[in-house]
């Protein structure tokens, strides 16, 4: 796990961005989660590298390479949400088309890339993305071994649905690797903090 990092302080003034700031401090305390604002997203997870979403051949005819973390925070503003598992049901039908239907206002407040990144392997992940027909507005990331969310103690026991270990529900604001804004579900089947309406409110 990582070692505890900076608090949360959540920027803007709506309600949601309150209630999101009210309900990290709730997780916080129950120590779900290591990071918050001003922490640097890839110093908390060292050595960590996620795979791109791609098909089996292209996973082959790239010798499965992945992308360290520094490729993907460095020198950008980036919005980047987790979520328990490709196929499920919230992430499928709320989570993803909530930044996918929001990918213009995102970029029109200088996001150079939505993220979306999950405890999948890559070429799951991929199928996934090209059913929601979300590929050319979200970058879709696989944690395959989990290192991502452990690193961030953002693993969650999903056995009784039959998941594994997985990962909260969550979303955070990051620029050139600083975590502006971060909010986390208090449960992996809750989307109130999570989406793309509280993160535009917070960048």
């Amino acid at each position: 796990m990582a070692s505890a990092l900076l608090r949360r302080a959540t920027r803007g003034g709506s309600a949601a961005a309150a209630a999101a700031a009210a309900r990290w401090a709730a997780v916080a305390s129950r120590g779900l989660a290591s990071v918050g604002s001003g922490s640097d997203i890839v110093s908390a997870a060292p050595g960590v590298s996620l795979q791109k979403a791609r098909s089996w051949d292209e996973g082959v005819a790239t010798k499965f390479s992945t992308t360290p973390l520094k490729d993907i925070f460095h020198g950008k503003k980036v919005v980047i949400f987790g979520l328990p598992g490709a196929y499920t049901g919230v992430c499928s039908q709320a989570h993803v088309p909530s930044y996918k239907n929001n990918i213009d206002k995102l970029k029109a407040k200088g996001v150079d890339s939505v993220i979306c990144v999950s405890v999948n392997d890559p070429y799951a992940l991929n199928g996934w993305a090209e059913k929601l027909q979300a590929k050319d507005a979200i970058e879709f990331y696989g944690d395959f071994d989990g290192s991502f969310h452990k690193s961030l103690d953002l693993e969650v026991d999903l056995s009784a649905a039959l998941l594994g270990r997985r990962s909260h529900r969550w979303s955070a604001f990051v620029d050139d690797g600083k975590i502006k804004a971060f909010n986390v579900e208090e449960a992996p089947s809750d989307f109130k903090v999570s989406g793309a309406e509280v993160i535009l409110d917070q960048i």
